[in-house]
């Protein structure tokens, strides 16, 4: 009788063991490996609702290397820099699909936009495609800003909210209009100042540049340039009236990380921290008349020392400047909400994963 059965239990036999190790596949479950300007970051996160950016962190890691720079100065990636690059990626992917039994189709590997300058890059993605079987994405610069909207902001808030990010070089972010017909419009926003471009105008107005470098001399120039950086956010948003109608505002961004990190001095779980501009006001009284506060706390704080370690005083100050005086343009700005965007590094994961979510209206 066995011998007879036998073809039949062995399908069933292999039957069971398919649908077992796809049962331990987690649906909910994505990872995100980013070739980044000057490092490589893997994410892995468990989504429970796309819709309300309901999700946890189950894993991140950054290997420090400087792709950018080689291709600044040779328009090319070195095949140094591939050999490092597909290394640490196949390690990285062996790691996650290890620990997290990870589907293929959840696992996007991309590289930052500067990757699109590299003569070179084919190269890369052939390799990346032949010892992985996936496909490498270059972002696409020009669309930057509608990834960071995607991910950062709930799509729950779509219609109600606009996010801001204050970058080294610009600040940029978005909103999304409502149309007829359940159609979504794209609106970008952008100011042609960023932490580093704003601390690059305001040296420039010292006349002694042997003096631009000086405490003192960098904050009474850095107050005499806010009119301008106030015009130019009120030209902002002055464009842009639906700005006024909304009621939260999604801040994202080295700037506020380290607003964020200095001045609340707390490991927030959430993914977003609600803020104040008085906090704001009263942190920008610390940079500028107690900096020794926080020099002193980086002594036992890692989170605070890596800030210090990123940004100087005078970069400080700048990041700070444009988060003030973004939220004093904004009008009505105390009936409104206003949310850090903590998890930064997954915000293009998320916005992936919203892209493929059959719940979110990315449509526009």
């Amino acid at each position: 009788m066995l011998t007879k059965n036998k073809p039949q239990i062995l399908i069933f036999i292999l039957l069971t063991l398919f649908f077992s190790v796809n049962s331990f596949s987690q649906k909910s479950v994505y990872a995100g490996i980013e070739i980044g300007r000057r490092a490589i970051k893997v994410s892995v996160v468990d989504v429970n609702n796309i819709r309300k950016a309901d999700y946890k962190i189950l894993y991140f890691s950054t290997d420090r290397l400087n792709f950018a720079e080689h291709i600044d100065q040779k328009g090319e990636l070195p095949q140094e820099d591939i050999n490092k690059i597909s290394v640490t990626v196949i390690d990285q992917l062996k790691k996650i699909k290890t620990e997290f039994k990870l589907l293929e189709e959840n696992i996007f590997i991309v590289a930052a936009p500067v990757f699109a300058q590299a003569r070179n890059i084919e190269v890369l993605k052939a390799k990346i495609n032949t010892l992985t079987n996936k496909n490498l994405d270059v972002l696409n610069v020009n669309e930057e800003a509608k990834t960071l909207v995607k991910g950062a902001m709930p799509p729950v808030d779509f219609a109600n909210a606009f996010l801001l990010d204050i970058g080294a070089q610009t600040t940029k972010g978005g909103y999304i209009d409502e149309l007829e017909d359940d159609k979504l419009e794209f609106v970008p926003l952008e100011l042609d100042f960023g932490t580093m471009t704003l601390t690059d105008a305001v040296k420039k107005t010292v006349v002694n540049q042997s003096q631009a470098n000086d405490m003192s001399t960098y904050q009474e120039k850095s107050f005499d340039f806010n009119p301008v950086l106030r015009k130019k956010v009120k030209a902002m948003l002055d464009a842009n009236p639906p700005l006024a109608k909304k009621d939260k505002i999604y801040l994202s961004g080295g700037a506020v990380w380290a607003f964020s990190t200095l001045y609340y001095n707390e490991n927030v779980k959430d993914h977003y921290v609600s803020l104040t501009l008085e906090d704001v006001i009263n942190y920008d009284a610390i940079l500028k008349n107690n900096f020794g506060k926080f020099t002193n706390l980086a002594k036992t704080n890692k989170e605070v020392a890596r800030v210090l370690s990123t940004y100087d005083q005078q970069y400080l100050i700048s990041a700070n400047n444009i988060l003030q005086t973004c939220l004093e343009s904004i009008p009505n700005l105390q009936s409104k909400k206003v949310l850090f965007v903590k998890e930064g590094q997954v915000i293009w994961l998320i916005s992936y994963i919203a892209d493929r979510s059959k719940k979110v209206n990315t449509n526009f």
